[in-house]
């Protein structure tokens, strides 16, 4: 397991060898076997092999192309509708129609996004997030036929790969890791920590041929705008809205 991990790489290229289903069928039971609020599971995992489907949802995915060549697509959503039903058949009634529970929903899915995630590489297969999920959001629901009380939260391109990519960079463990308690960094120690990604000859590279000072102004300027993110925050949060989660009152 720790080499699995140790070992991960996003793929992007697969061959067209499908998945077996026993071995998916696993793959899937692990992802449920994750941690869950309340053991109240409020989450769903969408599989999709289907290529008319996977051509529509290429298109809401920036039209990256391991959505088409990928043999599966696994779509994970926050799910309170068959929570909700399941209560409400029982004379109990649900009170999950707020932020909160789209919070609870939401990790309990990348709970089980990231079980899944381990599993599939431990069988040989390659995997890639797809962030764009929650970019257009409402549009892949309307694809998938998804009801009220669920979102869309994350999505999974998996296949074998036929690529070997090298290993992506991270910054180092204290960087991210605090004992104790939050420690805020100085000016220095940003510098510190950053270098050695900033020298990586690869950004270099990006960073000249961009046009740019240095790689912070890549992620602001060229990889996530600020008008891009206020775009697609509000289109996510009136989708989340529409769902039946914003009701705070």
């Amino acid at each position: 397991m720790i080499d699995t991990i140790f070992n991960h790489r996003s793929i992007r290229k697969f061959k067209t060898e499908p998945i077996n289903p026993d071995i998916l069928n696993i793959i899937l039971e692990a992802g449920i076997r994750a941690s869950t609020t309340g053991n109240m599971q409020v989450y769903s995992i969408i599989v999709t092999t289907s290529k008319e489907l996977k051509d529509k949802l290429w298109e809401c995915h920036f039209k990256q192309d391991m959505v088409k060549t990928a043999p599966v697509i696994l779509t994970f959503c926050a799910d309170f509708n068959r929570f909700n039903k399941w209560c409400e058949l029982r004379e109990a009634k649900p009170g999950y129609n707020n932020f909160l529970s789209f919070m609870t929903g939401a990790i309990d899915a990348l709970l089980a996004a990231q079980n899944i995630a381990i599993a599939a590489e431990a069988y040989g297969l390659g995997i890639c997030y797809l962030g764009t999920a929650i970019y257009n959001a409402k549009e892949i629901s309307e694809i998938l036929e998804i009801p009220k009380n669920v979102v869309p939260i994350t999505a999974i391109a998996m296949g074998y790969p036929s690529e070997i990519p090298p290993l992506t960079d991270r910054l180092p463990l204290e960087a991210v890791v605090h004992y104790e308690k939050y420690y805020d960094y100085d000016d220095d120690k940003i510098n510190l920590l950053y270098s050695q990604k900033e020298n990586l000859p690869f950004y270099q590279e990006l960073v000249k041929l961009n046009n740019k000072k240095n790689l912070a102004q890549i992620f602001t300027d060229n990889r996530y705008k600020k008008e891009d993110n206020v775009l697609f925050s509000k289109k996510y949060l009136e989708f989340i809205k529409k769902q039946g989660f914003m009701n705070n009152e």
